[in-house]
């Protein structure tokens, strides 16, 4: 079966809101590493709010003379992978790009329905890259294998990755790498599996 890998950026404490207000700069050894792991990948899910930011970015770093050959790397594999844009209600337009579905999910079962069915198709990886409600919302319902933290040196006020769950939530560490800029890879797997519950379910926080 597929696995539904997680993977952000955030702080050390781990913060996953206004990345403009912290993010520092992405050192070459890092965009080989996060390269590394988009090879894995051949589905990105995602909320419509992050779509329109990946589709206002990705098609012009293509551009040849546009930052590094590892950054146009990865904005071709970015063009290349099935885009599933995750909505409430389906009723706003989205940017045209490549390889894009919207998918109207209008509860916490329909969403977790679909992405089981999902991860049973054939296939690579299936990246989760946000927005923050939408991988909040999957998370919670227990659904996600994997998870790649590129971990910045700040700490910066802003709402927090598991600030929604309310109860433990066990990781096991798979791995660890640094980068010349100060950020330090993190790879966890769950150690158990399953919805967390919370009353009214995580229906609201999916963008």
């Amino acid at each position: 079966m597929r696995k539904i890998v997680l993977q952000m950026m955030t702080t050390l404490n781990g913060r996953l809101d206004d990345p403009l207000a912290w993010m520092g700069t992405v050192s070459e050894d890092q965009y080989r590493a996060i390269d590394r792991l988009y090879a894995t990948y051949d589905t990105v899910l995602v909320g419509r709010v992050t779509y329109e930011e990946m589709a206002a970015y990705w098609p012009g770093a293509l551009s040849e003379d546009v930052g590094t050959e590892t950054n146009r790397k990865m904005a071709r594999r970015m063009n290349d992978y099935r885009k599933l844009v995750f909505s409430r209600s389906g009723s706003e337009m989205l940017t045209e790009w490549n390889n894009v579905d919207q998918v109207v999910v209008a509860d916490d079962d329909a969403l977790a329905a679909y992405l089981l069915q999902l991860k049973a198709q054939p296939g690579g990886d299936i990246h989760l890259s946000g927005g923050a409600s939408l991988a909040q919302t999957v998370i919670g319902l227990g659904l996600v294998d994997a998870f790649n933290f590129f971990v910045y040196p700040v700490t910066s006020p802003g709402v927090a990755w598991f600030s929604g769950l309310p109860q433990r939530y066990d990781l096991q560490l798979m791995g660890t790498d640094t980068y010349a800029n100060g950020v330090v890879g993190l790879h966890y797997e769950p150690l158990a599996r399953g919805k967390v519950e919370r009353p009214g379910g995580f229906s609201e926080l999916l963008a």
